[in-house]
């Protein structure tokens, strides 16, 4: 995972992995890195144009492409089941709402901050969406061989590499046989990875999200990149992952 890369403050690392030496080097830095993170959520307001930074427009092509992704997926060999998913990030319940209800037989939000998830609580009256989980991805443990498919969108950007993969590690244990794993992340297309100081959440290289995932175990099944997306922005791509052989749930 080498690469040049650096932050919206000036700062540069040859590597990724001087990044985490310099931002981790202690499990008090670790903390810091998070409550970052943590406290520009707490500022963001309960809506769609909080939870998508300011540019609520994005939120109709962001579900088009998500579902045209899922359509795609569906008809490829050995598809996923579409029966109970697991939102990551789940936020105010935006992709629970706008895609996975209408998609999957039973949905799950797991949302790190309480304020975002008791407003996704509030507005999702649908009975399929069972569970309501308020922890951060780091911590989380899905329960053992409860998904057809784990949907990660826009959160796994606060993880840091190792954290990441565990997370992915915990995320194959709780996967169903012939489960799925979905990402969908900011993905520097052509250029270096950025970390923005304001949240600390990094934007990675689409080869850094390819090494995170061999090294967690996952094999890439299928990606796009994000269609009809504001050219200031950075791209956004899709990944559909199965276990590896070695890693999946019934080995």
């Amino acid at each position: 995972m080498e690469g040049n890369g650096g932050d919206n403050q000036g700062a540069a690392y040859q590597t990724v992995g001087d990044l985490w030496k310099a931002e981790l080097a202690s499990e008090e830095q670790r903390k810091s890195w998070y409550q970052k993170g943590t406290e520009y959520w707490d500022g963001q307001e309960a809506s769609i144009n909080g939870v998508l930074g300011g540019y609520p427009e994005t939120h109709g092509p962001d579900i088009r492409e998500s579902r045209r992704f899922l359509d795609m997926v569906r008809l490829a060999p050995n598809p996923p089941t579409f029966g109970t998913v697991l939102d990551c990030g789940a936020g105010i319940g935006r992709v629970t709402s706008g895609l996975l209800l209408s998609e999957f037989q039973v949905v799950d939000l797991v949302e790190p901050n309480q304020r975002l998830l008791d407003q996704a609580r509030k507005e999702i009256t649908d009975q399929k969406a069972e569970r309501f989980v308020a922890s951060s991805l780091e911590s989380f443990e899905p329960e053992l061989g409860r998904y057809d498919v784990i949907w990660a969108q826009w959160v796994l950007l606060y993880l840091p590499d190792d954290d990441l993969i565990a997370f992915f590690q915990r995320c194959i244990k709780g996967l169903k046989q012939d489960g799925w794993l979905f990402v969908k992340e900011n993905v520097v297309i052509q250029g270096n990875f950025v970390v923005d100081k304001e949240d600390n959440s990094i934007s990675r290289t689409d080869a850094h999200y390819k090494e995170i995932f061999r090294k967690s175990g996952l094999s890439l099944e299928h990606e796009i990149t994000q269609a009809a997306w504001p050219s200031d922005l950075i791209p956004v791509r899709m990944y559909a992952l199965r276990p590896s052989s070695s890693t999946s749930p019934s080995s």
